[in-house]
């Protein structure tokens, strides 16, 4: 490896793992417990690469990270603990809300959300939430959609007042959005890197270093708005073509995010 491209990679290590380790400051996560987090995915990521190569053995993986065997099968047997519910709390809460929207029952011809009775019928939110979220019962998904701010309830009927379903005050939920988001714009960042143009995947964005102050508010609020209105679309798109075959069905998704430079003292990119 070339002195320039390490510096490059080095440098670019720096401003992936900068925000990373500020939340790991701030949840009291010492730099040690972070370095055995980092030796454990060397190890687990070195695995993938040398299985492509036909050589996913200790020894291999041992040279290739340059950890000895001992550490390699010790980091091999670790087990970090898994955040699959957490993952499929979110996902389902964005099923509901997605069913509200796109199900003739549960929603106009024009696609507005309808008001629904908590219980009692097959138009009712229970039906909703029984239909779209599996296993989570009705009064569970309510508390976690109201405490997103997504549904209020007035006299007995349930409202959908925000159709973008995002965690409230639970940091597990929010740190859980942060690596799988992060992760999967990663992936398409480095799968583009490695393909031929024709085969790259939608990876785009605008942005200016001179955006006047005094529409940064006023671009925000656009910015949001249009975005909200595309992913519902694609959101409708997807669930006209969801598929009750686990055999023949794909995970794909599609994020739009804004960022604002926060501080002088936070690099460009």
């Amino acid at each position: 490896m070339s002195d320039n491209l390490l510096t490059i990679l080095e440098k670019a290590a720096c401003k992936i793992l900068g925000p990373l380790v500020r939340v790991m400051l701030r949840n009291g996560v010492a730099c040690g417990s972070f370095e055995e987090i980092v030796r454990k995915v060397y190890v687990d990521e070195a695995f993938i690469l040398a299985g492509k190569e036909g050589k996913a053995t200790i020894s291999a993986v041992s040279a290739k990270t340059g950890l000895s065997r001992k550490e390699v099968k010790r980091l091999t047997d670790k087990k970090l603990e898994s955040t699959n519910d957490t993952a499929q709390k979110y996902n389902r809460a964005i099923r509901v809300i997605s069913g509200w929207m796109n199900d003739e029952r549960f929603s106009s011809v024009d696609g507005v959300p309808r008001v629904l009775d908590m219980e009692g019928n097959e138009k009712a939110f229970s039906t909703l939430v029984k239909d779209y979220s599996g296993d989570i019962p009705t009064r569970a998904m309510f508390d976690l959609l109201e405490k997103s701010g997504c549904v209020e309830k007035h006299d007995g009927k349930v409202h959908l007042v925000s159709h973008a379903y995002v965690p409230g005050n639970d940091p597990v939920d929010i740190i859980n959005i942060l690596g799988t988001d992060s992760r999967e714009l990663m992936e398409t960042v480095l799968y583009n890197m490695s393909s031929d143009a024709a085969q790259r995947k939608f990876q785009r964005k605008v942005s200016t270093h001179k955006l006047a102050s005094a529409h940064i508010s006023e671009f925000q609020k656009y910015a949001s708005r249009r975005s909200q209105s595309l992913l519902e679309e694609l959101d409708g798109w997807l669930s006209e073509h969801e598929t009750g075959n686990k055999n023949d069905s794909q995970y794909v998704s599609l994020g739009i995010y804004y960022y604002q430079k926060n501080s002088e003292s936070e690099e460009e990119s």
